[in-house]
């Protein structure tokens, strides 16, 4: 697919600008900055053509700064991909802001394949360039740092055993008549439909009492047995199916697309036969055997497998399923650093990267650093005056404190700092309410953290469209001498 640098303007574009069709205050000003940032559009193509032999041959497809445009807007507003295509085909300052002006709009999932060619390498070299150009224009000197972490879900259900075996039998037994279908078979020679006897067994635990969930010998133990066995069935069943097929190619030759959606089956078809395997072993170890199976070991969906448990202590949400994300922010709410992390591991380990990398964008360390006291650790707060940090706000977190220590977090800058540093709470709701970052919709580890960069790109465009806004207010103001 072809992909030019830039659209050329057609008469038609010149006739709306000639009339004085203007975006909004907002838009306009993210609309200038990003004109004078080639850089981020340059990233932004260097993905799209990544892997195509003759980028500039073929099928038109959207430029790079089509997409970028796009991705910002879509997270802006947090709309989904067919809301996006709609709004931007029915509104003329939309079409100005996504440069298609009077361009056709796409479908739908020619956004979904653009977007999907972007790493979260390139959204977040595309974030740290924008807020290095904010500190060029002067938006932002980084005298002030507060640091915390959230959690953004997987678009999962909540998992239980019987849940995760009644998935691997409804998709194997779904994929395999998909192949069925493929090949012009009427069925898949030895494989067994076994989801109505899957599903009786799954509600069947579903519905039980505690009385009946209770010892060795319980009900729910023989329904699990059966359970787990119909399981492996399909999932034997399902193995030898792809075997057997191997060399089937149907009755007609194949067209490339079939042979194509074939092959793309059948690598479904034995990915999901792997993690079958693992919430077959994992139903095993845990109900059958009575053990206790790590956290790193377990699995929460058959969809999202990259999911993590995490722990945090919340009252509303004991235990949450997704993935951990920290996030750094200026005073003047802009995320200089974001990061995706595995596992759930303790916020106090953020500390001294966190500072190094706000060295490196600001050449300075900030003058205040505000963390909640899950951050606290005697090595941080040593990390942080050995850093430059002149107020290190993170409260001690359990035992006795020291008369230093109890006279440190009472004095007025200390306070201020903790003030300071609750400002994070109101920015991480904006990103989950207004950007769509509380649950990514989105299949995979890699797609998941790229709707996090763009979530954080989105925010931080925003913010330094309403700072260049309110600058460009105050000059005309002082120009009219008012």
């Amino acid at each position: 697919m072809a992909r030019p640098a830039s659209r050329q303007m057609s008469f038609a574009d010149l006739e709306l600008v000639r009339q004085g069709v203007r975006l909004e205050p907002l838009l306009q000003a993210i609309c200038d900055f990003l004109d004078k940032q080639p850089a981020l559009v340059d990233r932004v193509r260097r993905d799209l053509v990544r892997g195509l032999k003759q980028p500039d041959h073929g099928r038109r497809g959207l430029t790079a700064p089509q997409v970028l445009r796009a991705l910002v807007l879509m997270r802006v507003k947090n709309w989904d991909y067919r809301e996006l295509r709609e709004r931007i085909a029915d509104g003329i300052t939309l079409r100005a802001f996504t440069n298609f002006y009077c361009e056709e709009v796409p479908k739908h999932d020619a956004f979904n394949r653009s977007f999907n060619r972007l790493t979260p390498a390139t959204l977040k070299a595309i974030n740290e360039l924008v807020v290095e150009a904010a500190v060029k224009l002067g938006l932002e000197d980084g005298r002030k740092l507060r640091v915390d972490t959230t959690v953004v879900e997987t678009d999962i259900h909540h998992p239980t055993d019987n849940t995760l075996l009644w998935d691997v039998v409804r998709v194997l037994t779904r994929l395999l008549g998909r192949l069925a279908e493929a090949l012009e078979l009427p069925r898949i020679s030895g494989f067994r439909n076994r989801s109505r006897a899957a599903h009786r067994r799954m509600y069947e635990i579903q519905r039980m009492t505690t009385r009946q969930r209770q010892g060795a010998g319980s009900q729910q133990t023989a329904a699990y047995r059966a359970l787990i066995e119909i399981a492996e069935e399909v999932v034997a069943s399902a193995r030898k199916a792809l075997d057997d097929t191997a060399a089937m190619r149907g009755k007609d030759p194949l067209t490339p697309l079939t042979a194509l959606n074939i092959k793309a089956l059948r690598e479904e078809i034995a990915h999901h036969c792997d993690v079958g395997t693992r919430v077959i072993g994992q139903a095993r170890r845990r109900v059958l055997d009575g053990e206790q199976v790590p956290t790193s070991e377990k699995i929460y969906s058959i969809f999202e497998p990259h999911t993590d448990l995490i722990k945090r202590g919340k009252v509303r949400t004991p235990v949450e399923f997704g993935h951990k994300v920290f996030l750094a922010e200026s005073a003047r709410g802009l995320i200089t650093q974001y990061e995706t992390l595995k596992g759930n591991p303790v916020d106090e380990v953020h500390v001294a990267p966190s500072i190094r990398r706000h060295r490196r964008v600001f050449r300075r360390a900030p003058a205040l650093y505000g963390a909640d006291r899950g951050f606290f650790s005697e090595s941080n707060i040593a990390v942080c005056a050995r850093g430059g940090v002149a107020m290190a706000s993170i409260p001690q977190r359990g035992g006795r404190k020291t008369l230093q220590r109890q006279a440190y977090e009472r004095s007025p800058a200390f306070k201020q700092g903790q003030r300071f540093r609750a400002g994070i709470e109101g920015r991480i709701s904006v990103l989950m309410r207004g950007r769509g970052m509380k649950r990514c919709r989105a299949e995979g580890a890699e797609r998941f953290a790229l709707f996090v960069g763009a979530a954080v790109l989105a925010n931080n465009l925003m913010i330094i469209g309403e700072l260049l806004t309110k600058r460009s207010r105050r000059r005309r103001n002082t120009t009219r001498g008012i």
